[in-house]
C-alpha cells in the first residue's frame, strides 16, 4: 500500500524545487488530483505503487545523475497520470495535462516544457546520450524489468490484468512486439547505474518472457 501522506510531501517538495520558490499556489489540490488519477480502478500495474517505485529510484540509486532532479520528479508524477489501457495516446495526454497544470501551479514555461518532453519520452524509452534527465526518468520507469523472478512475474500478471479485455492471442502478439522493441534497443538503461546493475537481468527477463509467449 502506497504511503499517500509521504507522496503528498514529496510532490510539494518537487513542485517547490521546480518553481524555485516556496511562494505560489498551494500544491495540495494538484497532489490530490494526481493521487486520484494514479488510484483509478482500471489500473493494476500503473498504480501509486509504481509511482512510488519510480520516485524511489530517482531519489535512490539514480540520485545525483539528473541535471534538474525536481523536474524529473514532476515528470515521474505526470508520466502515467492519464492511463487508459485501451488508448494509445496516454503519454501525450499525460504531457498535455502537465502543460496545463504546472503553469497554474507556478512552474515556469521552460521547466513545464521540460516536464512534458520527459513524459513524452516514455513512449519509446530512448533518450539521447546527452539527455541525463531523460535517462534518469526512463531508467527509473523501466527498472521493474530487472526485478527478481517472482516480482517480474507479478508485474507481467498485473499488465495482463490491465488488458483483460484483449483476447489471449492478440495480447500475446502485442506483448511480444513490445518485448522485441525493447530488446532491439542498443541499451535498455542509459545511466551508469542502470547499465551496471539492471541491464543484464532485464534482458534475461525480457528474453525469457518472449520465449514463453512464442507459439
Amino acid at each position: 500500500m502506497a504511503d499517500t501522506d509521504a507522496l503528498r510531501a514529496r510532490f510539494a517538495l518537487a513542485l517547490e524545487g521546480a518553481r524555485g520558490s516556496a511562494e505560489g499556489p498551494d500544491p495540495a489540490p494538484y497532489a490530490e488530483n494526481l493521487l486520484a488519477r494514479w488510484a483509478e480502478p482500471q489500473r493494476r500495474y500503473h498504480t501509486l505503487t509504481h509511482l512510488t517505485a519510480v520516485l524511489d529510484h530517482i531519489d535512490g540509486p539514480l540520485a545525483g545523475y539528473a541535471a534538474e532532479p525536481d523536474v524529473v520528479r514532476l515528470a515521474a508524477w505526470f508520466h502515467d497520470a492519464v492511463y487508459l489501457p485501451d488508448r494509445s495516446e496516454n503519454e501525450d495526454r499525460s504531457a498535455r495535462l502537465a502543460e496545463r497544470a504546472l503553469p497554474e501551479a507556478g512552474v515556469g514555461g521552460a521547466r513545464t516544457a521540460e516536464v512534458a518532453r520527459l513524459v513524452r519520452l516514455t513512449v519509446g524509452h530512448d533518450p539521447a546520450d546527452d539527455d541525463r534527465d531523460g535517462q534518469v526518468l526512463c531508467d527509473a520507469d523501466l527498472a521493474i524489468l530487472a526485478a527478481p523472478p517472482a516480482a517480474y512475474a507479478h508485474y507481467t500478471a498485473e499488465v495482463r490484468e490491465e488488458y483483460h479485455f484483449v483476447p489471449s492471442d492478440a495480447f500475446r502478439a502485442g506483448r511480444a512486439e513490445v518485448l522485441r522493441r525493447l530488446l532491439a534497443l542498443p541499451r535498455l538503461f542509459r545511466t551508469p547505474y542502470g547499465q551496471r546493475e539492471w541491464e543484464a537481468t532485464a534482458r534475461y527477463n525480457l528474453t525469457a518472457e518472449l520465449e514463453m509467449l512464442s507459439p
